[in-house]
């Protein structure tokens, strides 16, 4: 069993600290959310290292402009998501939570490095490539289609997917990938082995996020405000008032399939990458 680096930890708890304070300052994490970044990037930082912890960096910084990006746009849509604007604990643990679990396994345990690089990899790309599909995908000129039906929906429904949607969760997760690929080959791990980190994150990104919209559209809890006429993931309107459950499990809500589709992405990766350090 390999010797826990607590300089390490420490180091990455003071930049994750760093790298919160900046957030919580521009409105990206609320109070709550600071201790949930604070919870995944130490973890990251601290025990997957400098590498792990700039793929995390790169998610939290890509999505938190793309949120900010042409709000005034988003507003109409916005009042249909459960949240908006900026990242609490439960979203922060949604995202990064299952990344920042197979870090500390590595870290403690020095199981197998490829399948949990992988793995790793997979998780972050699927939280960002889903994190882009949203941003950008409501800002698409398409009419969604239900993912399982293919039938026309508002923008901004659980499991309504476009084109545009599509490609943006895919450049999401190349995003990841190829950064993933790059640093690997400059940490020293043989070519081949670190390029196929790009297509295999860029997959396991845009599976998980498609598994995420199949999850909205089926089993996730969806509410209807009467007051308003509206679908919505919220249980209280925006409005104030309460909504009516119309599909879906109400336990089942938006940060339960988020972990659910960075879960996917994991798995996709990382039984890719046990096959290849065969």
């Amino acid at each position: 069993m390999p010797t826990v680096n607590f300089l390490q930890i420490a180091a990455g708890f003071v930049l994750s600290s760093l790298i919160a304070w900046l957030a919580y300052r521009r409105a990206a994490l609320t109070q709550s959310g600071v201790v949930g970044a604070l919870l995944t990037g130490t973890a990251i930082f601290g025990l997957g290292g400098l590498d792990w912890g700039l793929l995390l960096i790169a998610f939290f910084v890509s999505s938190s402009l793309l949120t900010r990006y042409k709000q005034d746009a988003k507003w109409q849509v916005a009042e249909q998501f459960a949240k908006g604007g900026p990242r609490d604990v439960w979203q922060a643990l949604a995202n990064g939570g299952l990344a920042a679990l197979i870090a500390l396994v590595f870290g403690l345990t020095g199981a197998m490095h490829v399948p949990l690089l992988f793995a790793f990899v997979g998780a972050m790309a699927e939280a960002n490539a889903d994190t882009w599909a949203t941003e950008l995908g409501v800002l698409s000129g398409e009419t969604p289609r239900l993912i399982t039906t293919r039938k026309p929906v508002a923008p901004g429904t659980s499991g309504g997917v476009t084109w545009d949607g599509t490609g943006s969760a895919l450049m999401g997760a190349i995003l990841i990938g190829g950064l993933a690929a790059l640093l690997r080959w400059l940490g020293g791990t043989p070519m081949g082995l670190a390029v196929t980190l790009l297509p295999v994150g860029a997959l396991a990104g845009v599976v998980g996020s498609l598994v995420d919209s199949l999850l909205g559209a089926t089993a996730q809890g969806i509410y209807y405000c009467d007051a308003c006429g509206k679908e919505t993931e919220r249980e209280l309107h925006r409005c104030g008032n309460r909504t009516r459950l119309i599909r879906g499990w109400r336990a089942l809500n938006n940060d339960w399939v988020n972990l659910i589709g960075t879960l996917v992405g994991a798995m996709v990766a990382g039984g890719l990458g046990a096959l290849l350090a065969r």
